[in-house]
């Protein structure tokens, strides 16, 4: 058959039968993937298609069904490694599944932005709705989403009104404070990302509280913005604090700018000074020295929120508010007793 042939416009499933040698109703049953085709049969019904060049309807298809197999995904920025690894997850665990995803960026998080996004994905067809929220500038509380449609809520505090799935954000700053103490430095100080993250709140909050909970001092935070630039900025500060021996940076690529600036000043890592990173990056274990970090498992959050929004679309029993992956500490050789 030739490619002009293949192209040949109005192909039906009638078509494709006859040239297979089966039934219309076969190769529906084939082109829906159900499994009770015998392979050899399947086979040559999927060969027919291409000899043909015939696509199946997948839209006629899924008003038939009630379903498009596709979810829509609203979030603010990839531009961060959190949100960018989340929706690699939610794409691959979705892809298993045999759903396709929607993308579908919000310029500005606003309860407008986020309804016209909505607005969007329903033109676009879609079965269900995972928001990566990321950012508080949204209230909780002002967040209204449209009646009916089945959502799942990434790193947010809408857990009384929506299912949320996040990493226990606490619980890593946690460890990682601890592990500073615990190694003998007499407090740690911290480099934070933008105040309008809920992760970065929340870390910042549960490093506060631990170094409270162990009766230490509690110092001046740095501000950065999640860049390596930010942490080497902030890193310059410390770096002119002769009382700084532990900082915890709220993510790996500020952690390398903090490594960076002591090293230009001559404060060695972990000689001088210790530092630990949240994250896990894939490069953490090739910075120098290898970066003590926080792993979060993005694949796990990824899962979690197709799961969830399935068991939504399925009818299933769910779970309700907030729902939290467990972090674990990496250590690696960026840590180590204080000097003296």
């Amino acid at each position: 058959m030739t490619a002009g042939a293949r192209r040949r416009p109005g192909v039906s499933m009638a078509d494709v039968a006859r040239v297979a040698g089966v039934s219309a109703q076969t190769v529906s049953r084939v082109s829906n993937g159900h499994p009770g085709v015998v392979e050899a049969t399947r086979r040559q019904v999927l060969d027919a298609m291409q000899q043909l060049g015939y696509r199946p309807n997948s839209a006629a298809r899924a008003l038939k069904r009630g379903e498009f197999r596709t979810l829509g995904v609203i979030l603010f920025t990839l531009a961060t490694t959190g949100n960018s690894r989340t929706v690699e997850a939610i794409a691959g665990h979705a892809a298993r599944e045999g759903y396709a995803i929607t993308l579908i960026p919000v310029a500005v998080p606003t309860q407008d932005g986020v309804l016209g996004a909505f607005t969007r994905l329903g033109e676009l067809a879609v079965d269900g709705v995972i928001v990566i929220m990321e950012v508080h500038l949204l209230d909780a509380a002002d967040l209204t989403l449209p009646p009916g449609v089945q959502v799942v809520v990434v790193d947010s505090d809408a857990g009384e009104r929506y299912p949320v799935v996040d990493t226990d954000q606490a619980d890593g700053a946690r460890q990682a404070t601890e592990h500073l103490l615990g190694l003998g430095h007499p407090t740690v100080w911290h480099v934070t990302g933008p105040a309008e993250s809920f992760a970065s709140e929340r870390r910042a909050h549960a490093w506060r509280s631990t170094l409270e909970a162990a009766g230490r001092p509690v110092p001046p935070v740095q501000r950065g913005d999640w860049s390596a630039e930010s942490g080497y900025r902030a890193g310059l500060v410390l770096a002119g604090e002769p009382s700084c021996t532990a900082v915890f940076a709220a993510n790996d690529q500020m952690a390398l700018g903090v490594m960076r600036a002591f090293h230009e000043r001559g404060r060695t890592i972990p000689g001088n000074v210790s530092v630990v990173g949240f994250d896990d990056l894939p490069d953490s274990g090739a910075f120098f020295p290898p970066l003590t970090t926080i792993h979060q498992d993005f694949a796990e959050v990824g899962r979690r929120c197709v799961d969830g929004l399935l068991r939504q679309l399925r009818h299933e029993p769910g779970h309700a508010g907030t729902e939290l992956v467990p972090t674990r500490l990496v250590i690696r050789g960026s840590t180590a007793p204080p000097p003296g």
